[in-house]
């Protein structure tokens, strides 16, 4: 058998000391052990409800049938991104949306439609049949531009216009897609957005700023609000880490693709 040792008796002092020791320990561990950025006691986003900007109702699930090849064989999958209706003016039917390029990278089965969803403020959910119509080719360009087989009108979803320059730092911008965390985003079931956060550095290509997004959020809007109060589509959502970054492709970048095609 082991020798047993009897353990030294301590002071009050002594066990007061120990216990500060172990809260300080505690309070220097990552954050990510300690909480997650999707607990909704910190994360930022807003569920989508009746007191949430109307704007948000043009932003829809989008999903892409696809396939790749793995050992040989081909295997198929669904990528699920978000997209927004978007239009040249008011008060028309809408038939273009914008998403990120690499949501339809592995689209390559045109017997397979991609459809698109808006669910957001609608008594039944409205689904659409979309067409590519052009995209930027890579991460480098990470937009995409689809038209939907039949136009949405104006008295069911109102569509986002497009900011006339491009979004500025001085002001605020709000993002939003249907991520797929299982807080807030509900494994892409719920529409989730970030009210108020900026951009944080504006390159050439593309923007980086403090929104808070996930996966499944890609493709969709970046939104800021013209001095009169009007929402203008500013951007695509491209990638992030789920904490604090989260990069977009302005629409300054796909102006003129986007000019093409949109009536």
């Amino acid at each position: 058998m082991p020798e047993r040792r009897n353990s030294p008796r301590l002071s009050p002092q002594a066990k007061l000391l120990n216990a500060l020791v172990l809260v300080a320990a505690t309070m220097m561990l990552p954050v990510s052990t300690v909480c997650s950025a999707s607990d909704s006691a910190v994360d930022p986003r807003k569920i989508y409800g009746n007191k949430a900007p109307r704007w948000l109702q043009a932003i829809g699930k989008l999903q892409v049938p696809g396939s790749t090849y793995e050992n040989g064989r081909r295997a198929h999958l669904l990528e699920d991104c978000s997209a927004t209706l978007v239009t040249g003016r008011q008060g028309g039917k809408a038939d273009i949306i914008i998403t990120a390029w690499h949501c339809l990278a592995n689209y390559n089965d045109l017997s397979r439609p991609i459809q698109f969803v808006l669910v957001a403020g609608q008594k039944q959910e409205i689904e659409r049949e979309a067409f590519r119509l052009a995209d930027g080719g890579g991460m480098h360009a990470d937009w995409a531009i689809l038209r939907l087989k039949t136009p949405i009108a104006a008295a069911d979803v109102t569509a986002l216009l497009i900011h006339p320059d491009r979004a500025t730092a001085v002001h605020t911008i709000s993002m939003a897609g249907y991520s797929r965390d299982l807080a807030l985003g509900g494994h892409g079931k719920q529409l989730t957005y970030h009210p108020d956060c900026l951009i944080t550095v504006a390159g050439t290509n593309v923007d980086d700023s403090n929104c808070v997004a996930y996966k499944g959020a890609s493709g969709g809007a970046v939104v800021q609000l013209s001095g009169t109060g009007i929402p203008w589509f500013s951007g695509v959502i491209s990638q992030g880490d789920s904490v604090g970054l989260s990069r977009f492709v302005p629409v300054d970048v796909f102006r003129n693709a986007i000019n093409l095609h949109i009536r």
